[in-house]
């Protein structure tokens, strides 16, 4: 079938990202997996290693705000990428922050670092950096798009 000539009108430019939109939905089901992981690295820690008094409650509360900080982050940047709103993809960016510094203390800082949360950890960050740079470049085209 041919096109009708009479509804020709205005041509949507999409611009939202593909590969944001891959690499965030992975690492919602990699954070899955590596948030599952750390609570079960913390039960096997929590048996076996000597823990100060407290610390390995923050470590595990830590893990849990970690939890809804990357939820939230993820929702942000997917629907902001979706909908092609500038906004909440600059919100995903502004918690990527946070993200990274609990990332960064599961890898760098917490009180027994094992082999596997080394591993884990760098998976995460990797994700993190990429998302983080394809966020940047989904603000910049958004930025420029012309309104409609």
């Amino acid at each position: 079938m041919a096109a009708n000539p009479q509804h020709r009108g205005k041509v949507q430019v999409i611009r939202s990202s593909l590969p944001y939109q891959i690499l965030l939905y992975c690492n919602a089901w990699y954070f899955g997996f590596f948030w599952i992981a750390e609570i079960l690295i913390y039960i096997f820690k929590g048996e076996t290693l000597p823990y100060p008094n407290g610390v390995l409650a923050a470590e595990v509360v830590l893990l849990f705000f970690l939890g809804g900080l990357e939820s939230l982050r993820i929702f942000f940047g997917q629907k902001g990428n979706l909908t092609e709103r500038m906004l909440t993809v600059v919100l995903c960016i502004v918690l990527s922050l946070p993200t990274l510094a609990g990332i960064l203390y599961i890898l760098l800082w917490q009180t027994y670092v094992l082999r596997v949360e080394v591993i884990l950890s760098a998976i995460e960050l990797v994700f993190i950096a990429l998302e983080l740079l394809f966020g940047i470049i989904s603000v910049v085209t958004f930025a420029r798009a012309t309104p409609y």
